[in-house]
């Protein structure tokens, strides 16, 4: 930033006021999330008053009007005075990513940030300090099991599977695009959580099997709270690491390998070269650094969140790229989409 910083920012620090406010915008659109605001004034059909959303929420006039007011502020609401009072409405950015019944909601997304990301966050000094995750200083759970810290309740358990689907009905169709996959017939989406982006695989690739592996209790809480009737995807009950990998054509690793450290993902890599088709392969989906340090800055910001959430970190293509030749993998493509996961693909 510093050697990039305009004369009028040395003059007035509006970017660095901008970042160190950061926190306080986040927090307003969850509290919005948590409260209902989006999906009332979706389902409204008319403008509110602040005092009409206070009523219908439970909630303060004065609370929600200055809620509100932030919310116009940073363009996610529009307001209009009508004879000197204030009526506010959606934008269709709000309508479709922050009401909750929205098919692109990203309200289960914001709801796992606020509730458990950000109480980790407020650790970042001890997790620099230290080089390890925070949940035990956090939620008072052993760190030493990620996943078991991860999920620590069914709840929790709950919230982390809305993230990860949140994730995929925004990413999903730019991430099974990035290469042509029609020619990989049995495809296995490896900790594919809901089975949101094998739902986006199925769709795009309607003659090919799309199964997702995962531990019981998330294949059961996915078919129980994620399942859609026009499902033509596929669980299996598995442990990737401790258990056996079926065979298959393609495996895809969505958000895998940036949680652990390099010597268990090259296992990992290795062991599904093992169980891979001859001529298949496997696509890796994270976000992608880039090889001169310089971003992008939300596959930065992940890299720490690794930091303080899991034991792993995000690494730029010549890392992903190194692993997969170690495990006997070859003919390795990147494909950078642009938005916040990137996707390789190597073949065996």
């Amino acid at each position: 930033m510093a050697e990039h910083m305009s004369q009028s920012e040395l003059d007035y620090p509006f970017k660095l006021l901008e970042y160190c406010n950061g926190f306080r915008i986040s927090k307003v659109i969850s509290s919005a999330c948590e409260l209902g605001v989006f999906e009332l004034l979706l389902h409204s059909q008319r403008p509110m008053t602040a005092r009409d959303l206070a009523l219908e929420l439970g909630a303060s006039e004065d609370g929600m009007e200055r809620l509100l007011d932030v919310l116009v502020g940073i363009e996610i609401l529009d307001v209009e005075l009508v004879e000197g009072t204030a009526c506010y409405s959606s934008t269709d950015v709000a309508n479709l990513y922050l009401a909750k019944s929205s098919p692109k909601s990203l309200h289960d997304m914001i709801i796992y940030q606020s509730q458990t990301i950000y109480p980790l966050w407020n650790h970042l000094v001890d997790a620099v300090r230290e080089g390890k995750n925070q949940y035990e200083r956090t939620f008072g759970v052993s760190s030493e099991d990620t996943f078991s810290a991860i999920y620590r309740s069914e709840e929790e358990m709950l919230k982390f599977m809305g993230l990860m689907n949140s994730t995929w009905v925004i990413d999903g169709q730019d991430i099974v695009t990035a290469f042509d996959l029609s020619c990989f017939k049995a495809i296995i989406d490896l900790g594919g959580c809901s089975g949101a982006l094998a739902r986006a695989l199925s769709k795009v690739y309607p003659s090919s099997t799309v199964t997702v592996l995962d531990v019981p209790q998330v294949v059961q809480m996915a078919k129980q709270h994620f399942s859609e009737s026009d499902d033509t995807i596929q669980f299996v009950e598995g442990d990737f690491f401790n258990g056996e990998i079926p065979a298959a054509d393609l495996y895809i690793l969505a958000r895998i390998i940036h949680d652990w450290k390099e010597e268990k993902s090259l296992q990992l890599l290795k062991k599904i070269h093992s169980s891979c088709q001859p001529g298949g392969g496997v696509l890796i989906v994270e976000a992608l650094l880039f090889e001169n340090r310089r971003g992008p800055i939300m596959a930065q910001i992940f890299s720490l969140n690794m930091l303080i959430q899991t034991e792993g970190r995000e690494h730029p293509p010549s890392r992903y790229s190194r692993m997969l030749t170690e495990a006997g993998f070859k003919d390795i493509q990147v494909s950078r989409t642009g938005k916040s996961y990137d996707a390789i693909l190597a073949l065996k």
